[in-house]
C-alpha cells in the first residue's frame, strides 16, 4: 500500500500553544521538574466552576436532555445570550447560535464567508486559530499589528494600508490574546469607520470580557454601530471557569437585509453538524445570570498574579512586559541576541518553565516575545519567573533597548 498523502490545506496550520508541549513532554521524561505557564486552562490551577453551574448541568442529564439539541442551540440558551449582549449595547441582533466553544462558531462564520484568494485581516499578535482556518480555507489571513508602545492598542493606519478588494472581514480579539490588551473605544469606532467603509464584517471575539482586570471602560464592538455586520463570539471557557465544558456561541447583529444570505451560509453549516452538547447547554443561562461570585474571586486573584509577573518580569535585564489590563496572558518582549524560539526551547530544557514563543501569535518584525500564562498560584509564578531570570543571565542581552 502506498503512503498516505495528506491534503495540502493542512501545510500550513500551526498552533504554537500546543506544539510547544512536544518538547515539555521530551523535558519532563528526562525527570526535570515542569512549570506549565503555557495553557490557558484556569481548571489547571486554583480556579473551579461555580456550583450552581456545575448543578444545573447534572440536572438537565437527569432530566434526560442527553438527546440532539436544537442545531442554532436550546431556546433558554439563547434568549440569555441575548438579554445578555443586549445588556452590553448590542441591538439589531438577528441571530444567536451555540457551538461546540468559540472556536467552533469561529470556525463556521468563517467557512461561510471567505473562498479561496480572499483575506481577513487578523491581529499580530493574536489568536492563532483564526490564522489556521483562513490557511485550511486557502485564504489570506492579513496580520495587522498592534502598537507596543500604545499598550498593544491596534494601530488603525496599518489596518487601512491593508485592505484591499479581496478583504472580507477585520479580527477583533478584545481582551486580546496574547498581550492582555483592552482597546480604547475611539481606536474600535476607527475600526468601525473602516469596516463601515470597506463592506467588511467585524469579527469581534470577546471570550475574556468578565474579566477586566484594571478599573477601565469596557466597549463591545457591536454596541458602537447597529448598521455595521459584526459576529460577536463568546462562551463559558474563560469567565465562567469551564474550557472543559466546549460551549461557546455568535451574536450576529447588523443590519438584516445585508446579513441575510450570510445567517443562512452559518445555519447551513449548523444544520450539518447537528447540535452543540446539549446538556451542558443549560449552564448558560445560570452562567450569565446567576451569582457571579466566582467572577469576583478570579479577578482578585489575577490582579495580584498579573502584578506579580509584571513586576518580576521587568525587574529582568533583558525583558520588558507591558501591564495585561484583562484576561491572564502577558507577552513580555525579549531584548537578545537569538530568535524567541531558540530563547523558549532552551528555557524547556533547562529549567522547565514551559511558555510559548511570540512567534507563535504572530509579532512586529525585527521583535522577539513570549507569551506567559499567570493562572498559577503566586509562589509557583514567583518560582517559574526565578528560574527565567537566572536563565537569562546567561544569554548575551542587547543593551540599546
Amino acid at each position: 500500500m502506498k503512503k498516505i498523502i495528506p491534503s495540502r490545506r493542512t501545510e500550513k496550520i500551526t498552533y504554537a500553544v500546543r506544539d510547544i508541549v512536544l518538547l515539555a513532554d521530551e523535558a519532563a521524561r528526562q525527570g526535570r521538574e515542569m512549570l506549565y505557564l503555557n495553557i490557558g486552562d484556569p481548571n489547571k490551577f486554583d480556579f473551579h466552576t461555580a456550583p450552581h453551574i456545575l448543578e444545573r448541568v447534572f440536572q438537565a442529564m437527569r432530566d434526560n436532555y442527553n438527546g440532539y439539541a436544537p442545531s442554532s442551540g436550546i431556546e433558554e440558551a439563547r434568549r440569555a445570550i441575548t438579554d445578555s449582549a443586549r445588556s452590553k449595547g448590542i441591538d439589531r441582533i438577528r441571530d444567536v447560535f451555540v457551538t461546540t466553544g468559540a472556536s467552533e462558531a469561529i470556525d463556521i462564520c468563517l467557512t461561510a464567508l471567505i473562498n479561496p484568494g480572499e483575506n481577513v485581516l487578523v491581529p499580530c499578535p493574536g489568536y492563532p486559530l483564526y490564522s489556521a482556518i483562513i490557511n485550511k480555507l486557502a485564504a489570506e489571513p492579513r496580520p495587522y499589528y498592534l502598537n507596543e508602545d500604545e499598550n498593544w492598542q491596534p494601530d488603525l493606519e496599518d489596518i487601512a494600508s491593508r485592505i484591499d478588494e479581496k478583504t472580507r472581514a477585520i479580527v477583533v480579539i478584545n481582551p486580546n490574546n496574547p498581550t492582555g490588551a483592552v482597546y480604547r473605544e475611539e481606536v474600535l469606532r476607527g475600526i468601525v469607520d473602516l469596516a463601515l467603509d470597506h463592506n467588511l464584517v467585524v469579527f469581534s471575539d470577546e471570550i475574556y470580557d468578565s474579566l477586566i482586570l484594571d478599573d477601565i471602560p469596557y466597549v463591545s464592538t457591536a454596541s458602537l454601530n447597529g448598521d455595521l455586520p459584526v459576529i460577536t463570539f463568546n462562551g463559558l471557557s474563560k469567565n465562567y471557569l469551564a474550557p472543559g465544558f466546549r460551549i461557546g456561541w455568535g451574536i450576529v447583529s447588523g443590519p438584516e437585509r445585508e446579513l441575510e444570505d450570510y445567517m443562512e451560509a452559518i445555519n447551513k453549516l449548523l444544520r450539518a453538524r447537528l447540535s452543540a452538547n446539549h446538556p451542558i447547554q443549560w449552564a448558560i443561562k445560570p452562567a450569565l445570570e446567576g451569582e457571579q461570585d466566582q467572577l469576583l474571586d478570579a479577578r482578585d486573584k489575577l490582579v495580584r498574579r498579573r502584578d506579580i509577573t509584571v513586576e518580576m518580569l521587568n525587574a529582568i535585564d533583558g525583558i520588558t512586559c507591558v501591564r495585561p489590563e484583562g484576561a491572564f496572558y502577558a507577552f513580555p518582549r525579549l531584548h537578545i541576541e537569538g530568535s524567541d524560539d531558540e530563547f523558549v526551547r532552551e528555557l524547556i530544557k533547562d529549567t522547565g518553565v514551559v511558555v510559548v514563543p511570540g512567534s507563535g501569535f504572530g509579532e512586529r518584525p525585527g521583535t522577539k516575545h513570549f507569551r506567559v500564562v499567570y493562572l498559577a498560584p503566586e509562589d509557583l509564578l514567583k518560582k517559574a519567573y526565578y528560574r527565567i531570570e537566572e536563565f537569562t543571565r546567561s544569554l548575551k542581552i542587547i543593551k540599546d533597548h
